[in-house]
């Protein structure tokens, strides 16, 4: 039936130990996911500077990572299927060192080129990792490995930024020599899956079918939109928060310390959350509290500017746990590691086409105000619409996917 779930039990992973190999695996491509990316932002104003692009060619190399994970992700699980995650997954990681590099080249072109190859290595190990997760990890602990790799792609995201600027410094080639670092975790990353090549088998990903993506389960619509809602939020908050709080009156240097604040106490949230929740399947009202709670930081912002620190607190709390939920949801709500697969593309090319609409419309709705009001009221209703969106994405229940006819060859 269109929409339908089930409490149908899943599959298992095919061993119940978690090896320290795995796990160290998994961070090494959840590295990869952000490191490549955050490096951009503190370096925009001079690349912008010594490139002559204007504000407009700055903001679509920001989204331009975001429209390619929409337009990529539905093809990784068929990928997947046909030639084994772990492959494919290796391969995008060679990709992801070849578009870094790319993009570091004396040339404009190359640039945005070599941004639109990473991001879609980058797409393919979105959407591979909760299939992994969910293929070779117990189920007790999926939600704390899923909280570690966010963990460490955040807290590598944000060293990276902090060090742009003085690698660029200090290394020769400026800002394209700081572009072109982050391949080191990508070479890293290869050596770690290289051995589990070896092993790996087409359909070793979840049985003998590649799943169609589910289109038709209200369910998977629920994970796709609240995916998209929580990354909406995340992304804008690191495009406009430090520009809201100046606007406000705040110094640069200090609008740069609240998005570090945010951005410290979502990592503890996301590393606090399996904790509180050990065990715990049902995550409608986690889902629905913490949106609230972004909510409330956005509000906050709109009504008692005194107050940013708790507001960027609230914020932050809220978004760690967001983005946990977000990423658990697509291997929790899928009975196998193929049908998870199937669950993430559909949730990250709904997700990040929705995210990448939110800092280009917040950054309309300035322009045309020439005030932060109507953005902030934006993101408070989005924030709350998330929270319905959570609720049901976070119910025990399962989706119903249909296995695509069998392919030969």
């Amino acid at each position: 039936m269109p929409g339908s779930s089930t409490l149908t039990k899943p599959a298992q992973p095919s061993s119940t130990v978690l090896s320290a190999g795995l796990v160290i695996a998994i961070l090494l491509v959840a590295v990869n996911l952000r490191v490549s990316l955050t490096v951009v932002g503190p370096l925009l104003p001079d690349i912008e500077r010594t490139t002559g692009m204007t504000a407009i060619w700055g903001g679509a190399l920001s989204t331009l990572p975001l429209l390619t994970f929409a337009a990529t992700s539905p093809f990784v699980g068929r990928a997947s299927h046909r030639f084994g995650s772990a492959r494919v997954l290796t391969v995008s990681l060679g990709v992801l060192a070849i578009g870094t590099i790319v993009r570091s080249i004396p040339s404009a072109a190359c640039l945005f080129l070599g941004t639109v190859i990473l991001a879609a290595a980058i797409a393919f190990g979105n959407v591979l990792l909760p299939s992994v997760i969910r293929h070779h990890v117990p189920p007790a602990h999926i939600h704390t490995v899923s909280a570690l790799y966010v963990t460490a792609m955040g807290l590598v995201a944000a060293i990276s930024s902090g060090i742009a600027v003085p690698l660029a410094d200090a290394l020769p080639g400026s800002w394209r020599s700081s572009l072109a670092w982050g391949a080191i975790f990508a070479i890293a990353a290869i050596a770690a899956w290289l051995p589990r090549v070896r092993v790996d088998r087409p359909h070793a990903a979840g049985g003998n079918a590649h799943h169609r993506t589910p289109w038709r389960s209200w369910l998977a619509w629920q994970v796709s939109v609240f995916m998209g809602f929580q990354a909406l939020c995340f992304y804008t908050a690191l495009a406009w928060l430090p520009s809201i709080l100046a606007q406000q009156g705040m110094s640069t240097t200090q609008a740069g310390w609240m998005l570090f604040i945010y951005q410290v106490v979502a990592l503890v949230s996301s590393l606090a959350l399996p904790l509180m929740t050990r065990g715990r399947q049902d995550q409608r009202y986690t889902a629905a509290i913490a949106s609230a709670l972004v909510a409330g930081g956005f509000a906050l912002l709109l009504t008692s500017w005194g107050l940013a620190i708790l507001a960027c607190t609230l914020m932050g709390l809220g978004g760690g746990a967001l983005l946990v939920l977000a990423l658990s949801f697509q291997s929790q709500r899928a009975n196998g590691a193929a049908e998870s697969a199937a669950l993430a593309g559909m949730a990250q090319s709904i997700g990040y086409l929705i995210a990448a609409a939110g800092p280009l419309l917040l950054g309309i709705l300035h322009d045309t105000t020439h005030n932060w009001t109507a953005s902030l009221v934006l993101l408070v209703a989005t924030s709350l619409a998330m929270a319905a969106f959570g609720y049901g994405a976070g119910r025990n229940k399962h989706i119903q996917s249909t296995p695509a006819a069998a392919q030969t060859g």
